[in-house]
């Protein structure tokens, strides 16, 4: 059942203390601090445990929209939006959108599932389906937010959202997200508004000058760093060196619309790239999103955390290096509430002690369990690289069930 106590043994377990080799006791979804003398083992030799990622930028229900068409970096995010405008009268952008929109948040959802994200920051609109029990990912709640300074028919208003969030709270709003004297210009812009104070989050921050970083840095807000998005949009990204000694500096993937494909690639696309070891590359994910974005209980595997896991083999030398740059279909397991969601098809033990269905998937041609919740088949169908296994496509064809 799934009360039952879970010990995960002779695994290395990342830390922020640093790499442990004791066993990792789970219980009621949380990590305990004893182990149970009844506890269900699960032997992850030569396997190592990291905390589940948290996506600190996304925007879920268009990660399925086909994004535009290659084209000459923008001077700004407002002009991509110009520039979208007519985009929505494509034939490919309007089927997408017509999908309902409660499917496609579960699709944004699933997506970060996949590659190890067990938390997102959703930076539009409040959906029911958020609130549903079985909602892949758990998701950054009682914040506030805005759009951006220069886009105001969407959205909360800037100052009124700003005043009305609690300073214990994280406040999120796109800034700089440009090159030009428009972007330049917001980082003054918001902190003459009185918006730049320790909760601020700002999302992405590319025209940002080295003054500007200094004053989120005294201000103690902070920065989400989307790189892909930056370069596929804008054609550059701030220099993230600064702001993540600082530990001001948490990471998302943005959405498919105009970033990467998720937060592993992300990662994967940043270690080879910028300056940073994968040890507080991964941070930016885990330790200091979580802090960033005011959760306690995430980003870390301590007792008291919340069991979301991820977990890999062990390929040798820096333990972080086996996490990034890994491909999705590389992680054995990923785990929330003390509970796997998506696996290699050897766990089937351990999905079966805990109560949990599972479906046979195919993820990028690796065999895996899926939790079946997550196996709608119109879902499956917006996540490319994720297919029922041949034997399961043939039971719902049977059955009428597979569209």
């Amino acid at each position: 059942m799934a009360s039952t106590p879970v010990s995960l043994c002779h695994a290395a377990v990342l830390t922020p203390e640093g790499v442990m080799r004791t066993p990792l006791p789970i219980r009621a979804g949380r990590i305990d601090a004893v182990l149970a003398s009844l506890a269900y083992r699960v032997d992850l030799r030569d396997h190592l445990i990291f905390p589940g990622l948290i996506n600190a930028h996304d925007h879920l229900h268009v990660n399925a929209v086909p994004p535009l068409p290659a084209h000459a970096p923008f001077p700004n995010s407002y002009a991509w939006i110009g520039a979208f405008q007519a985009h929505f009268q494509h034939p490919d952008v309007v089927a997408a959108l017509q999908v309902p929109k409660a499917l496609r948040m579960r699709h944004g959802a699933l997506k970060n599932l996949l590659a190890g994200t067990t938390c997102v920051a959703h930076h539009d609109p409040w959906h029911p389906a958020l609130d549903e029990d079985d909602f892949p990912v758990a998701l950054l709640r009682d914040y506030g937010w805005s759009y951006a300074l220069g886009w105001t028919d969407y959205g909360p208003p800037v100052r009124e959202s700003f005043a009305a969030t609690p300073v214990d709270r994280p406040w999120l709003i796109h800034l700089a997200e440009g090159t030009d004297v428009v972007a330049d210009a917001e980082l003054a812009q918001l902190d003459q508004l009185g918006c730049l104070a320790g909760n601020s989050v700002l999302i992405h921050g590319v025209g940002m000058s080295t003054q500007d970083i200094g004053r989120v840095i005294a201000q103690d807000a902070a920065v989400v760093w989307c790189p892909r998005s930056n370069l596929n949009l804008l054609g550059r990204t701030l220099d993230p060196r600064r702001l993540c000694a600082a530990g001001r500096l948490a990471l998302g993937s943005d959405s498919r619309l105009s970033g990467a494909r998720d937060l592993l690639d992300e990662l994967a696309g940043i270690v080879d790239r910028y300056e940073l070891d994968p040890t507080p590359l991964l941070a930016l994910a885990t330790t200091q999103a979580a802090d960033i974005l005011r959760m306690p209980s995430r980003g870390h595997l301590r007792p008291g955390a919340i069991a979301d896991l991820v977990i890999v083999e062990d390929l040798g030398g820096d333990p972080a290096r086996s996490m990034v740059g890994i491909e999705r279909s590389q992680i054995r397991a990923v785990v929330r509430d003390g509970v796997p969601r998506i696996a290699d098809t050897d766990f089937a033990e351990w999905f079966a002690m805990a109560g949990v269905e599972t479906v046979p998937v195919v993820l990028d041609g690796k065999p895996k369990l899926l939790a079946r919740p997550l196996a709608d088949p119109a879902l499956l169908a917006l996540e490319p690289g994720l297919e029922l296994s041949t034997t399961e496509h043939e039971l719902a064809m049977a059955s009428g069930s597979y569209p």
